[in-house]
């Protein structure tokens, strides 16, 4: 497995992480077979893989607690990520978006406690609260990062102003974001953004929330608690619109003789070295199949069939007021 530097002084990661939410929440299957999952992160760790990353709103909180258990005393070799900020803990503890200083101390503390470790490698705020100015958000992850509690400060679905007003405060030193072939808005001015700030680039959902494994047809493959089902790129119309991205997918795939989400992962990898994508899985066998990418060279006459895809049909989220664009 390739690395690279997470950032101008980031942290050296795995080029491939593993994203660990799928384990607990949100998915067909989530938190269902706890040793299964438990068995992937270790596999992980046996092929090179060294950036997991999770939150505390994945459960909420069960997550943090599974990747704290199945790091054990590995934990030292990893670069393990945690997200804060949607969770109200000055208040019920219900879900809502909170950056106060007090909230991220809150968010720090019980994070450190579930994953089992002192301090955390990097440490996002998981979407931006538009009530607390990012100033005062980061101003007291800085101050985490100087009692050692953090290493790295992160942001999630920050919009390019944003990231220039945190960055001032204490560099950032990554980005996280939902970018694939499936969601591409990060090229316009978020990409350009990080890279002259020297700052890390980390896709989430590569894999289109397992749309471009070309596995998924139908909502009706879907439990009925699966998020998915109110995503509106799987309704209707604009599902079947987006299956042509699949489509071309495939066909890329079948001259390599790949799986399609291999070729979407390695489309990704394609678009620079200071990308470092988190495909998340519970299962071992698509936990190796996404790893085998890093090996997978895609020609220039592929790369450009895969540009060409057209953007999809509908939004990202049924509701995107909780995205910084």
């Amino acid at each position: 497995m390739k690395h690279i530097t997470l950032g101008t002084d980031g942290p050296d990661v795995s080029r491939l992480g593993l994203g660990c939410m799928g384990m607990s929440d949100y998915y067909t299957g989530s938190g269902t077979d706890e040793a299964g999952s438990i068995a992937t992160i270790h596999r992980a760790l046996e092929i090179g893989i060294t950036f997991f990353d999770t939150a505390e709103i994945y459960g909420p909180f069960v997550n943090e607690e599974l990747v704290g258990r199945a790091l054990g005393n590995r934990r030292g070799e990893v670069t393990l990520a945690t997200k804060f900020g949607f969770v109200l803990h000055r208040g019920d503890g219900s879900r809502g978006l909170d950056g106060s200083p007090e909230n991220a101390r809150l968010a720090l503390e019980g994070s450190l406690k579930r994953l089992g470790t002192d301090y955390i490698d990097i440490f996002y705020q998981h979407r931006m609260d538009p009530k607390v100015p990012i100033e005062e958000t980061v101003g007291e992850l800085a101050k985490f990062v100087e009692e050692g509690k953090i290493r790295y400060i992160g942001l999630s679905e920050a919009a390019p102003e944003t990231i220039r007003r945190a960055h001032a405060v204490h560099p950032v030193t990554a980005l996280q974001t939902e970018y694939s072939l499936w969601s591409r808005d990060p090229e316009a001015e978020v990409l350009p953004t990080v890279r002259e700030l020297g700052i890390g680039f980390v896709p989430y959902s590569p894999l289109g929330r397992g749309f471009l494994t070309g596995t998924i047809r139908s909502v009706d493959q879907l439990d009925a608690n699966d998020f998915r089902r109110t995503s509106p790129r799987f309704e209707g119309d604009n599902l079947e619109a987006n299956i042509r991205i699949v489509e071309q997918v495939d066909l890329v795939a079948a001259e390599l003789g790949a799986k399609p989400g291999q070729v979407a992962l390695a489309w990704l990898l394609a678009q620079g070295d200071d990308i470092a994508p988190i495909p998340g899985t519970k299962r071992v066998s698509y936990l190796e199949e996404n790893a085998a990418s890093d090996a997978l060279t895609l020609t220039i006459e592929q790369l450009a069939t895969l540009d060409a895809v057209a953007a999809p049909s509908g939004e990202r989220y049924a509701d995107m007021s909780s995205v910084n664009r």
